[in-house]
């Protein structure tokens, strides 16, 4: 049974943190299934090539308006049975696990695209409560190896989430046919087990971990303020009066994140088409071995986040937050720009490997940094309104870089990704010079 604390947080052993951030590995895993495959499903389904930008909005409008309400909600909710966090956790987790099974089978581009906003929404209700859900059970010195502990779980989902299509393939013999006309057989069994992978992870943490109970001011505040315009207007409010280290963090991350949709837009095809010298109509063959040597090469990110996960901790100790999350995108920042000067495809592994320093850090640090400097009864809205410097820079890139790749850069993909990776040190300068640092007492 759940108990209330007062003043310090206790301190909980490493399986208690596991069990608390388990849940991470089903979300993500459900995740990356969804951005490795869903513009291949678009395309089997006959869209155009121009016509993928535009349905890949899903994911950054949903985000935009979701995550800020689920946050508002899970503040203001207490069940005895599941807590704070743990409801929204358990109708995220029964919504994207259905949705993985039935989006695959849509018979047309536009159920398709539909049953994909909805998708998007149903993992944005499991996956906003977690960050809020970690800054509520630790104190400040454990919340880095929590954040941390997701981001390792990220990393280990989106590596194995990315190689499940062909492990189907070359070690149970299912089928790359299409089936029906629209997405072939190994595909659709990876969304199958996308799905229960999603429900059984998210419910392993909502039955092993526990939450605290609300003093009796904030009980009395869950029986306030529940109509919809009343959670616009706290939206809005919190958003005006944000703490000066979210605004400085939002700056940090409004940069970060436009070099990452950069490499996810043109990197696989930059490698297919100026690495490996292949195209896609005239000699697809080349072209395809480049997209799979630049979808190995992604792989080895996602292993390298999982691994540097685990030294977060330490770093953090020895550096602090802002010098470790500095360092970190700085290192990524520098693999994503020698991509344009590499000539011997292998080397791609260190580029990426460089990558995934800055991406375990980027799932983790900003949060780190951020959950000391909120209120604790605002935690989940103010988590929430953070996202908003994540999926806006998405919004932006999707909307106007075509502009610029066709009008300046000329299509030159290897250099949109180099832009990325100027953006990525600009964003680490930024973190070193206006972030303001906590100092963290250990307990010993």
């Amino acid at each position: 049974m759940s108990t209330a604390y007062l003043g310090k947080k206790p301190r909980l052993h490493f399986w208690q943190i596991w069990n608390m951030c388990f849940g991470f590995f089903g979300i993500q895993f459900g995740w990356s299934l969804q951005m490795g495959n869903m513009s291949a499903i678009y395309e089997f389904l006959g869209a155009s090539p121009e016509q993928i930008p535009g349905l890949w909005l899903a994911a950054p409008m949903t985000g935009l308006i979701v995550q800020p309400i689920i946050g508002y909600l899970s503040d203001h909710t207490w069940s005895k049975k599941l807590g704070r966090r743990r409801p929204y956790f358990l109708i995220g987790a029964i919504m994207s696990s259905a949705l993985l099974f039935i989006m695959p089978n849509s018979p047309t581009v536009w159920m398709a695209a539909g049953a994909l906003w909805i998708l998007d929404s149903s993992i944005n209700v499991s996956m906003e409560p977690f960050r809020a859900f970690v800054a509520d059970n630790l104190d400040e010195e454990q919340q880095p190896f929590g954040f941390a502990m997701q981001s390792m779980f990220i990393g280990l989902a989106s590596f194995i989430a990315g190689f499940l299509p062909q492990i189907l393939v070359k070690w149970f013999h299912v089928s790359r046919e299409k089936l029906n006309g629209s997405i072939p057989h190994n595909i659709l069994i990876s969304f199958y087990i996308g799905g229960a992978v999603f429900f059984i992870a998210v419910m392993y943490t909502i039955l092993t971990s526990k939450e605290y109970p609300p003093t009796e001011v904030k009980e009395n505040e869950h029986a306030k303020k529940k109509n919809i315009l009343h959670i616009f207007n706290e939206i809005a409010d919190s958003i005006k009066h944000m703490p000066t280290q979210m605004k400085k963090l939002a700056l940090v991350n409004f940069l970060t994140w436009p070099g990452l949709f950069l490499m996810w837009f043109y990197y696989s095809t930059g490698v297919a088409a100026q690495i490996f010298g292949g195209h896609p109509i005239d000699n697809s063959q080349v072209y395809t071995e480049g997209l799979e040597h630049a979808n190995s090469t992604s792989a080895i990110l996602n292993l390298v986040t999982f691994l540097f996960a685990f030294s977060l901790p330490f770093w953090v100790k020895k550096f602090g937050k802002k010098l470790t999350h500095s360092m970190c995108l700085l290192i990524g920042g520098l693999g994503l720009i020698s991509v344009y000067y590499v000539h011997q495809p292998n080397y791609l592994f260190i580029s990426m490997g460089m990558v995934g320093i800055a991406w375990s850090s980027i799932l983790s640090m900003p949060y780190s940094m951020l959950a000391g400097s909120i209120p604790e009864n605002k935690m989940g809205i103010y988590m929430g309104i953070f996202n908003f410097f994540i999926v806006l820079p998405e919004i932006i890139a999707s909307l106007f870089f075509g502009k610029i790749m066709s009008d300046v850069l000329h299509n030159d993909r290897l250099m949109a990704v180099q832009i990325g990776g100027f953006l990525l040190i600009a964003a680490a300068l930024t973190c070193f010079l206006i972030i303001k640092d906590s100092k963290i007492k250990s307990s010993h």
